[in-house]
């Protein structure tokens, strides 16, 4: 274990996924959701198999115990990445971050419903109060006046990424199933490879040809994100999940930064009270849990933002 190391990857790996999530909002003005995740996820294959192929990794990679699990896993990932790619069309980056945070809370209600995992009394007071502080960020979206269209597009985009957020919640528990069974590696091939064949089934729904701008900046977020997968990966390789966790909440500082210098979104005040509760909640979640031992590398590091 190289605990600073894994802690400089993880950093890498946030850096990288904003800056990813960055380039798909230059382009969801005129490009389809739909189409974005396939280039996000065709584009992310050749790092991931050359990232594989240079660690003699390639048939663990392409090994699959579970088929349908890596289906389902498919599934609800290419929903939950679709919905989050579509409300990065009508909300600021910081604000599409800071309700992404519901996900992990989420993930600790739907693993006691599906999973039967234990959740005592801390981690449920801490749930409800993330989910407090993401009710905070998105009701000044939610209350909208009769013929404010503005409002609504940005309510319809809150929406879209809350349910991004269910639906990323529930790939999570597909995920903690699928460890049991299936190397890390090839979790996290299969995903890509899902997610591309379904992401074809919206062609027909109007994808659009990009222009050369936006087709260098949507393989360049397919690239991007093979690369924040592989320092994902590595980074719980080399240190604690509970050591290098909390650093995903760095996203937020990025996502400021980026949205304020790169798109002119200036937060307002209500939203970084609420992405601070909901950061609080999160951090205090992995706090427990490394207390109580319980281990979630595994799990992580197969995950897919």
């Amino acid at each position: 274990m190289r605990p600073l190391r894994g802690i400089a990857y993880k950093v890498v790996s946030v850096i990288v996924f904003i800056t990813m999530a960055s380039l798909i909002k230059a382009t969801s003005a005129r490009v389809p959701s739909g189409e974005a995740v396939f280039f996000r996820s065709f584009f992310a294959m050749p790092v991931i198999v050359l990232w594989l192929g240079l660690r003699r990794e390639l048939a663990t990679g392409f090994g699959a115990s579970n088929p349908m699990g890596h289906v389902w896993r498919g599934l609800v990932g290419t929903i939950a990445m679709g919905l989050g790619f579509a409300g990065l069309g009508y909300l600021p980056l910081p604000e599409v971050t800071a309700i992404g945070y519901t996900a992990p809370l989420l993930t600790v209600i739907f693993a006691a419903m599906f999973l039967g995992e234990q959740v005592r009394a801390f981690r449920v007071s801490c749930v409800a109060l993330g989910l407090v502080g993401v009710l905070i960020v998105v009701w000044p979206r939610l209350s909208i006046t009769t013929g404010d269209r503005i409002g609504q597009a940005e309510a319809f985009g809150a929406i879209l990424v809350l349910g991004g957020a269910v639906f990323a919640a529930l790939a999570q528990v597909f995920v903690r199933k699928l460890v049991m069974t299936e190397k890390t590696p090839a979790i996290v091939f299969y995903f890509s490879l899902t997610a591309t064949i379904l992401s074809l089934a919206t062609l027909p729904f109007g994808w659009v040809m990009p222009t050369p701008k936006e087709a260098a900046l949507l393989v360049g977020a397919g690239l991007l994100g093979g690369v924040g997968q592989i320092f994902l990966t590595s980074s719980y390789r080399e240190a604690d999940a509970s050591l290098v966790a909390p650093f995903d909440y760095a996203s937020m500082i990025f996502a400021l930064a980026i949205g304020y210098f790169v798109f002119a979104e200036v937060p307002t005040v209500t939203m970084l009270i609420g992405a601070a509760v909901v950061v609080t909640a999160g951090c205090l979640i992995i706090w427990r849990e490394r207390t109580l031992g319980i281990e979630r590398a595994k799990q992580r590091k197969a995950m897919t933002p």
